[in-house]
């Protein structure tokens, strides 16, 4: 009974030093990394801020991670966050940099001299997927009907989009409309400051049509404003069903909008793994289910050399396209 008793205050007093030097605490999943500082190449309120704080809060609501940092770094359109994490790598290995496909259109188009190949890839871990939408009263109710408009009047057809000409709206527009058989440079795109104002272009009939991103869009068609008629997904995504995809309708192109992890060049393969580790679980968390049902994210996980070759495959698509389209 001595022996038993002196066993258990051993155990006690082990699990209480294990405590305190930090080591893995099970609470929602054993602890992965200590800290993860977030390096964000925006402002405040941007999708890449709310994709790092986000996933910092689920990491560490769900006891992977013990804390979590955040420093927004703007400037340079996301250049400045990369460049700084390239000339301090050996101080950065807790940190992860957020980011998105417009790592591939800045570099391709010169905005900042790096590109993902310069940083350790971490993993993609969310995505937005694009839709092209039309206004409620509109007499287009699918793809055929836009074609049809625009083989009739392809001047008077015009798409808008919440983005620079190209931008993402616009690619994702003449993306679509290339894969359709048309022409992508008689595609009349017009640019707005942001999707407020796109919207209220395509509800006074500015414009015929929408590309903006499947969150709003599914936001804009539940409050009755919009109907969507392609969605740039492989199958319907369950946050919207009766939102068509482009490839059930022929038209043969996907595209989405990642948002995904880089660390600093030369990070420890230690310190790579831990990272894929705690996203990798992160997944079976209520934690993450609730930020991302929040957020209307949808789940996109690809890690290491999976991401590699997505980031790869997108660069590709993007940068044929914006050479046909002039912007390279």
């Amino acid at each position: 009974m001595l022996i038993s008793k002196l066993s258990r205050r051993a155990l006690v007093a082990a699990a209480a030093v294990a405590l305190c030097i930090g080591a893995p605490v099970l609470a929602g999943g054993h602890q992965v990394l200590d800290k993860v500082h977030f390096l964000i190449p925006g402002g405040a309120g941007g999708g890449w801020d709310g994709t790092a704080r986000g996933t910092g809060e689920a990491l560490t609501g769900a006891g992977l991670v013990g804390t979590a940092s955040y420093e927004n770094m703007s400037g340079g359109g996301g250049g400045k966050a990369i460049g700084y994490l390239i000339e301090n790598a050996e101080s950065n290995d807790d940190t992860l940099m957020v980011n998105s496909t417009p790592i591939i259109i800045r570099s391709l188009t010169g905005v900042f001299p790096q590109n993902f190949r310069d940083l350790t890839l971490i993993a993609g871990t969310i995505g937005d997927y694009a839709a092209l939408v039309v206004n409620a009263d509109s007499d287009i109710d699918s793809m055929a009907d836009l074609l049809a408009k625009f083989d009739s009047d392809p001047n008077g057809t015009a798409i808008g989009g919440g983005s620079v000409p190209g931008g993402m709206d616009h690619l994702v527009a003449a993306m679509a409309m290339e894969a359709a058989g048309k022409d992508p440079l008689a595609v009349k795109y017009i640019p707005y400051d942001a999707g407020g104002k796109a919207m209220a272009a395509l509800l006074s009939g500015e414009i015929a049509a929408l590309s903006t991103g499947f969150s709003e869009a599914v936001a804009l068609a539940e409050a009755g404003e919009v109907k969507i008629i392609g969605v740039t997904s492989d199958e319907r995504v369950p946050a919207f069903q009766d939102a068509p995809t482009l490839k059930e309708q022929g038209i043969d192109t996907t595209f989405v909008n990642w948002r995904g992890f880089f660390g600093a060049p030369g990070l420890p393969e230690d310190k790579v793994a831990a990272f894929q580790a705690a996203l990798e679980k992160m997944y079976e968390t209520d934690e993450w289910e609730a930020v991302r049902a929040r957020n209307g994210w949808v789940n996109i996980h690809n890690s290491g050399d999976e991401f590699k070759t997505f980031l790869e495959n997108q660069e590709k698509v993007i940068g044929d396209l914006m050479k046909k389209l002039g912007f390279l």
